[in-house]
């Protein structure tokens, strides 16, 4: 790929490739994809900071919820970090050889899966432990994550940073650093619902899928409340199970790429 930023002393000007003809389910993991290839071949340094959210809309032509989701892809892949009323600055790369997964190489429905398999063997312990360490702090943070993600819904707007919340407070829940650490290097990229192409599918069956989605949410939710690690943990395997069948459904040709 040709290296669309050009580097200036005071800011960071991105030379614009056009994409405003892909889907609009679509922009948020091309931009991910496009800001973490210049990352990655140093187009982009670490301390560097990024355009404003304004200026990278201007440039893209895409709107303040693409940018804001594909930020949040990045921060929670631990690429970038934003410092509150300075802007988004690029982090240290990780040292070679560190477990990292690039959002950018997460292309097929088969990526997906082979990840989801990997959460199986992650996230089910970590909600069994959860279960029997959480406080009442992170408890409310569960529940909050939980609220934010049924409100985005219900508001039409994207839920995928509070489905991944969920998720990563669980994760903190163990009191073992590991757990959250792996999940914040896998990032938002691991949320099936960034790769289901609801063009495709009907409103009826965009509310069952919704409604599976966050039933299954609440039983994990509420095994970890009652401190029931075995229950947390059964209902944590049928939700990423259950995930996994869902995108082979939604996606029969099995090979093709999600962003198709």
């Amino acid at each position: 790929m040709t290296p669309f930023f050009l580097i200036y002393p005071s800011a960071i000007k991105v030379n614009m490739p056009n994409i405003n003809k892909q889907r609009p389910r679509n922009l948020a993991q091309q931009l991910v994809a496009d800001l973490s290839e210049s990352i990655a071949r140093g187009h982009i340094k670490p301390g560097d900071k990024l355009p404003t959210e304004s200026a990278i809309m201007t440039q893209y032509g895409v709107s303040r919820t693409v940018v804001r989701e594909a930020i949040s892809r990045l921060q929670a892949s631990g690429t970038v970090e934003t410092r509150h009323g300075i802007g988004t600055f690029v982090l240290q790369a990780p040292n070679e050889g560190k477990f990292r997964i690039d959002p950018a190489s997460v292309v097929t429905l088969e990526d997906i899966i082979a990840i989801l398999e990997l959460r199986i063997s992650l996230e089910v312990e970590s909600a069994g432990l959860a279960a029997k360490r959480r406080t009442k702090q992170q408890l409310k943070a569960m529940r909050e994550a939980l609220d934010a993600l049924l409100k985005s819904q219900k508001q039409g707007k994207d839920a995928v940073f509070a489905d991944f919340q969920f998720h990563s407070l669980i994760a903190q829940a163990t009191a073992n650093q590991y757990f959250s650490d792996i999940l914040n290097h896998l990032g938002t990229t691991i949320i099936p619902r960034t790769r289901v192409n609801f063009a495709k599918v009907s409103n009826k069956n965009q509310q069952e899928y919704l409604e599976r989605v966050n039933k299954e949410h609440e039983d994990i939710f509420e095994s970890i409340a009652r401190q029931d690690s075995d229950s947390a943990r059964a209902a944590m395997r049928l939700h990423l199970t259950n995930s996994r069948e869902r995108l082979r459904s939604l996606h029969p040709q099995g090979k093709s790429s999600t962003s198709d």
